[in-house]
């Protein structure tokens, strides 16, 4: 049920800020707006404002919306009403509508990004867990419990690093930009100062690496956090095994095991009994212990009933008034640039298409989001903004991309697109709409199969 709610909700504000840009330019630029809703099909709740033509309304499919104006194009105008018309406004104005929408999502984005940053946001420390085996970290020469200082793309100054997101998200654009990134690294004291600098070179990655395997390519998949055994599962092997909530694992055989995260892959890859060497209230002691082995997603996994890990030590970033606001806007243009990157290397066939995500997958995020709390819910909102903001710019004739192209070769030649040219790119449009509506359903299916 919350996933239904925070998804309805997610699209009923994004959609009323999309539209809303549309409309406050419209009657901004005169024109008269005859209808703006909020969903399509069989109005739910319609209302009008004092001294205002515009009839609101909320439909009942909530899968977009609309703003209908006065147009010559679209049915008879009263001659006293010509100058209200939308197709009777100057290129600018009927340009400023259309581009609106989509700016009126990204100005949400740095709005909601500015107030996270304003109330402050828990994350984890910036401590490194261990790396994968012969991953791009472990090569570069992490080890495990190094904190990160500062950090950087390669050709740019180093810059702090306040939390383990802050460095992933570093991460992420150097991956898909095809950029190194600089790290200055030290003990995982907070208080102790850089001890020396290294180089991840993210730029040997491909595009097509961009996947959900991306970190583990990478090799920094989490923050450091204690090996310790938390809540078991009645009757798991972990209970059966005789391990307790509380135990800290030293080492499994003759493996030092030096954090949760490695602890994790240790028994994921495990089989048959092992001797774990732990410590349990100050005493140690040798435990033999026997995971189960499932099968998931055609592989065999092991696992021993038993949260692993210790949460990761955190810290609160919080930012100033402007410094937030600042910073909203900066992560907005990063998430858009990074969105576009992403839609061209999938056009040129240099990413996956894979990466397309639908209805099912953003339902099932929000609802996670919103799990989470307000916050993660806010950042949820945020990056679909910024999605729906990039996306409706594309230059698709049915997108406002596309009408914004149209308006580009009136500027240039001085004549509007004809209209049977007009009717051929829509139809090319809403063909290209539908083919990666197509992949994206058929991706979320099989993410939920999968």
């Amino acid at each position: 049920m919350l996933t239904l709610v925070a998804f309805v909700v997610a699209l009923g504000i994004l959609i009323a800020v999309h539209e809303y840009g549309h409309y406050r330019v419209a009657v901004a630029c005169g024109i008269k707006v005859l209808k703006f809703s909020v969903g399509f099909g069989k109005p739910i709740y319609t209302w009008r404002l004092k001294n205002s033509p515009t009839e609101f309304s909320i439909g009942m499919l909530p899968l977009g919306g609309y703003v209908k104006m006065l147009d010559e194009r679209e049915g008879p105008v009263d001659p006293a009403e010509r100058h209200l018309a939308f197709n009777t406004q100057p290129l600018r104005s009927r340009a400023a509508v259309v581009a609106a929408g989509p700016a009126a999502n990204l100005l949400l984005a740095i709005v909601l990004y500015a107030i996270v940053n304003w109330s402050g946001l828990q994350e984890p420390e910036p401590v490194l867990a261990s790396p994968v085996a012969g991953s791009i970290a472990e090569r570069a020469g992490l080890r495990g419990g190094e904190r990160v200082q500062q950090a950087a793309l390669d050709g740019e100054s180093l810059q702090d690093m306040r939390s383990f997101e802050e460095l992933r998200w570093l991460l992420t654009q150097g991956a898909l930009n095809g950029r190194d990134v600089r790290l200055a690294i030290g003990g995982p004291d907070a208080a102790a100062a850089a001890s020396r600098e290294l180089v991840l070179p993210l730029g040997q990655l491909q595009a097509a690496d961009a996947d959900a395997q991306l970190f583990r390519r990478i090799g920094i998949i989490g923050p450091w956090t204690q090996p310790v055994i938390g809540e078991l599962m009645a009757g798991g092997a972990a209970e059966k095994s005789g391990l307790r909530s509380g135990d800290l694992v030293l080492r499994i055989g003759s493996l030092a095991i030096v954090d949760g995260p490695q602890l994790r892959e240790t028994i994921r890859a495990s089989s048959g009994t092992q001797t774990w060497h732990i410590e349990r209230a100050g005493q140690a002691m040798d435990v033999p212990v026997t995971p189960e082995i499932r099968q998931e997603a055609g592989r065999s996994i092991a696992r021993i009933g038993a949260y692993v890990g210790a949460p990761p030590a955190m810290v609160t970033v919080r930012y100033g008034p402007l410094d937030g606001l600042w910073q909203g806007a900066v992560r907005t243009w990063q998430v858009s640039a990074l969105t576009l990157k992403m839609m061209g290397k999938m056009v040129i066939g240099e990413a996956s298409l894979k990466n397309l995500s639908g209805p099912l997958t953003i339902a099932d995020y929000a609802g996670k989001s919103a799990s989470l709390g307000w916050t993660a819910y806010l950042l949820f909102l945020a990056l679909i903004s910024v999605s729906l903001g990039v996306l409706n710019l594309l230059p698709l004739p049915v997108l406002d991309g596309g009408h914004l192209m149209y308006y580009l070769w009136e500027a240039i030649t001085g004549k509007s697109v004809s209209d049977a040219w007009m009717d051929r790119l829509q139809r090319g449009g809403v063909a290209i709409l539908l083919g990666m509506m197509s992949v994206a359903l058929f991706n979320d299916v099989s993410r939920l199969l999968g």
